[in-house]
């Protein structure tokens, strides 16, 4: 889901950018004074987990990757806005120490990533799982909001594609969304995994307060 350089026209990645660059001020804005010390390791921790997670993608068409997103564990562990935060820093480091998304296409990736996939994801595990922190309602939420979150992002990448004339919508679409929908059940079951891992070892680490 990385874009690389040169698959969005001008337009599309400068706008993005911006959008971008103004949910990442207001996301510091709402975490800043707000962070206590319980919550800065676990945002290293997680930050750690994705960076190297979506370092294992592989190619889709279109110049572009399919990989593990890991928006929806964020949401879930640290709240919404934190997640931007997390997501944005990996996906800047990736693109600066590994060439891993285009310079030039940074402010659309994380706009995909870090943006749609971390509120879909807040938004659809708030809907279904509410407040719950235990038991099979935790748990769906969990997993549809790790599932939905990584198909939406795809989505949305192939707009910007069929909107910078790199491809027609019609193939872009279902190619990304296609493979997105199968990845985002291995997404939703790591999830999932790790959530319950951490129920059995640091249930306190689940009623963080969120940020």
């Amino acid at each position: 889901m990385h874009i690389p350089d040169g698959f969005l026209d001008t337009k599309t990645w400068v706008s993005l950018a911006a959008v971008s660059a103004i949910a990442v001020t207001v996301s510091v804005a709402k975490t800043r004074g707000k962070l206590e010390d319980k919550n800065i390791p676990m945002m290293g921790i997680v930050s750690a987990f994705i960076f190297v997670a979506q370092m294992l993608n592989f190619p889709i068409a279109f110049g572009t990757s399919g990989h593990f997103m890991g928006a929806a564990l964020a949401v879930i562990l640290l709240g919404p806005y934190s997640a931007v935060l997390i997501m944005s820093t990996v996906l800047i480091l990736q693109c600066l120490l590994f060439q891993d998304g285009g310079l030039t296409t940074l402010g659309a990736n994380i706009f995909n990533m870090a943006i749609v996939g971390v509120f879909t994801a807040y938004l659809t595990n708030r809907l279904i799982a509410g407040k719950e922190k235990k038991g099979f309602r935790f748990y769906s939420g969990a997993f549809l909001a790790s599932w939905l979150s990584i198909v939406l992002a795809s989505a949305v990448c192939a707009v910007e594609l069929a909107i910078s004339g790199t491809s027609p919508l019609a193939a872009a679409l279902p190619a990304m969304t296609g493979i997105h929908a199968l990845i985002g059940l291995v997404e939703g079951g790591i999830t999932v995994s790790a959530l319950a891992f951490i129920m059995k070892v640091r249930v306190d680490l689940l009623h963080l307060e969120h940020i």
